[in-house]
């Protein structure tokens, strides 16, 4: 049997990105795949989205950030921020969610009118074995999460005050941009 779970994802720190990032995200589950379908519109243009679901391993349900969560007061809510809320970063929307390898090149890119549909189905088994092994339980718990969408491109300035460095990685490429609560559909 089927679990189907959505999110209606809205923007976060659009008035510092310069656009309204928005769209949906659609999860199918069943015995042995996860169907995922994220579709975004207005994000910044042709730049690289990380996109992630996130949430609270010991199972705590997620909450999206909004502004309020701006801890130091600069204008933007970045990735450190979003935690108390929404949890740790758990499996990226990349070409291969099931290795759960978050720091990578992978992720959708946006078109010139900042619009990318990103479809994967995932094998369950695997995904949730690297599931265990990072969290400690093989159940995702999909309607506990929060989907978020990052990214804006070098040119955008950030002050020193935006966090968010992963690896190699800046808060260009970690700075959340929209933000959906995922919900069961059945």
């Amino acid at each position: 049997m089927s679990k189907h779970y959505e999110a209606k994802i809205v923007s976060l720190n659009a008035a510092k990105i310069g656009s309204n990032p928005h769209g949906t995200a659609e999860f199918t589950e069943d015995e042995s795949t996860l169907t995922i379908k994220i579709e975004m519109f207005d994000t910044p243009a042709n730049t690289q989205h990380w996109e992630h679901f996130h949430g609270f391993p010991e199972g705590k349900v997620a909450a999206i950030a909004t502004m309020a969560q701006d801890a130091n007061g600069d204008g933007f809510v970045d990735l450190p921020e979003t935690e108390p809320v929404s949890g740790t970063t758990m499996v990226p929307f990349d070409a291969a969610p099931e290795r759960m390898s978050i720091p990578n090149d992978t992720y959708p890119v946006s078109d010139g009118d900042g619009h990318f549909v990103y479809e994967k189905t995932v094998p369950l088994d695997e995904l949730q074995q690297q599931f265990k092994s990072a969290f400690g339980t093989t159940d995702l718990q999909l309607d506990k999460r929060v989907v978020y969408v990052h990214g804006v491109p070098e040119s955008l300035e950030l002050p020193d005050t935006v966090a968010g460095v992963v690896g190699p990685y800046d808060a260009h490429v970690t700075l959340p941009i929209a933000v959906g609560k995922i919900e069961a559909t059945d």
